[in-house]
């Protein structure tokens, strides 16, 4: 059998580990900065727990876990498979079958981990989480089926500090991984507020999903879906204007033109002032009134970051959920979020070429093999080395010193060590810089302070 990989999963080589790690370690270091502390939470969940807590569309994405063995016969298995089919595929919790699935996103967890523990947690609680995630998509460019998320969240205060503070991470880390991006901000009382004025209450979902659509499938086709969803004309007149405020040029022409709209209705006005509130922190964002985000446990305040030189849709989102712990018992408790795309941005960085050519500031050496009469040798020299915490390699077989030399260049190592015959007699080694070809004949202890200093 040829070996192959899963549609939608990927294997990562050294070379590529390196570079996540620095995308990693780059939105770590603004999460700590900014107060967060570390999560993790099991790869599966309880299917209740996922299941209608995405919406119609998330529903169907999440991938489900067979029951190990099931406890039946084989024959009994079949016959359990067939008569459960349809439940199975309608997203029904069929036990017999199914009770686990893949966690689709972070947040879900998260909100089931607060509310099991929220009488022993101080609130606020701000914590980061980096874990993979599974949706059974469609896989193409920059959407697997598994891949890496990046959550930042704060439960336990409706402050809109917690927004600005969230929408600074994002800045924070895109600029110092040299993306250009577009921040994209709206909020979720606007949306409700427009449905509501459409005369459709209880048809935010239907709305969100649509207007989600539109980089899609652009604006008629929107409003098509819309009449087919039972919005009548003027519904649909009132969005389509609502729908074009995004052409227009800056944030106040936007803002006041869907106030305007939305002029008598409270919860769009407290929507306005939200939004207001936090431009005001941070005027480098942008409203984008398009932004629906069609998840339904967004209340308030809603973001969405995408690249400016790439086409890969959106490497960045999140909001406000007011009542998220709600879904399991904890009644009150606000919450907000956002949440990086690993992925995406590792492909945004490669093919702008925005990689730094070294992913380590540390500096590495290979110690040379020049024969088994060497082996004890090398070993204690590289054990002094990794004392002074130097990445130290030794070649294991005494191949010709060219191929050696080839191989450390592959490898990107900083220096060389040479440590033969002659070294040995004088108690030196031999360090040659791999970068500049200068070499020198030293003690090893002057050798260390070389490398340290460079």
């Amino acid at each position: 059998m040829k070996p192959s990989l899963p549609q939608g999963t990927r294997d990562f080589d050294a070379a590529t580990i390196r570079k996540r790690e620095y995308i990693l370690d780059t939105i770590k270091k603004q999460f700590v900065l900014h107060g967060f502390e570390p999560l993790e939470t099991p790869a599966f969940e309880k299917l209740e727990t996922l299941m209608g807590k995405y919406g119609e569309e998330g529903d169907k994405l999440i991938f489900k876990i067979l029951n190990n063995g099931l406890g039946q016969s084989a024959k009994n298995t079949a016959e359990i498979a067939r008569a459960n089919f349809e439940n199975i595929l309608a997203g029904k919790n069929e036990p017999n079958i199914t009770e686990r699935a893949l966690k689709y996103d972070l947040t879900i967890p998260f909100a089931r981990y607060v509310a099991m523990n929220f009488g022993k947690l101080s609130m606020p609680l701000k914590r980061f989480q980096i874990q993979n995630v599974w949706r059974a998509d469609r896989p193409q460019k920059g959407r697997y089926r598994e891949f890496t998320q990046c959550d930042a969240d704060i439960v336990g205060s409706a402050s809109l500090i917690n927004e600005i503070e969230l929408a600074n991470i994002y800045k924070n880390v895109f600029d110092a991984l040299d993306v250009p991006v577009e921040i994209c901000i709206n909020n979720r009382k606007v949306l409700t507020a427009l449905a509501e004025i459409c005369g459709k209450e209880n048809a935010m979902t239907n709305l969100a999903i649509a207007i989600d659509k539109l980089d899609k499938i652009g604006l008629e086709k929107v409003l098509e879906e819309l009449r087919n969803r039972d919005f009548d004309t003027n519904s649909v007149d009132i969005i389509a204007e609502y729908l074009a405020s995004q052409k227009l040029g800056s944030n106040e022409e936007k803002l006041e033109t869907v106030s305007n709209i939305l002029i008598q209705n409270p919860l769009g006005q407290d929507g306005i002032l939200e939004l207001k509130e936090v431009l005001a922190a941070c005027p480098y964002l942008q409203i984008d009134f398009t932004l629906a985000r069609g998840l339904d446990y967004y209340t308030g305040s809603i973001f969405e970051v995408k690249p400016t030189d790439v086409k890969l849709g959106s490497i960045g989102g999140g909001g406000r959920y007011d009542d998220l712990t709600g879904l399991f018992g904890v009644k009150d408790v606000p919450g907000v979020g956002i949440s990086f795309g690993v992925d995406r941005i590792y492909d945004v960085l490669e093919e702008s070429n925005r990689f730094p050519e070294k992913m380590s500031v540390e500096k590495t050496v290979l110690i040379l093999n020049f024969g088994v009469q060497y082996t004890s040798d090398l070993l204690e020299i590289a054990a002094k080395l990794r004392i002074e915490n130097i990445a130290t390699t030794i070649f294991p077989d005494a191949k010709k010193i060219d191929k050696q030399f080839k191989y450390a260049n592959a490898k990107g190592f900083d220096y060389a060590i040479l440590f033969g015959e002659e070294e040995k007699e004088k108690q030196n080694v031999k360090l040659k810089n791999l970068e500049t070809g200068e070499q020198a004949n030293v003690p090893l202890k002057e050798a260390i302070a070389i490398i340290q200093k460079a």
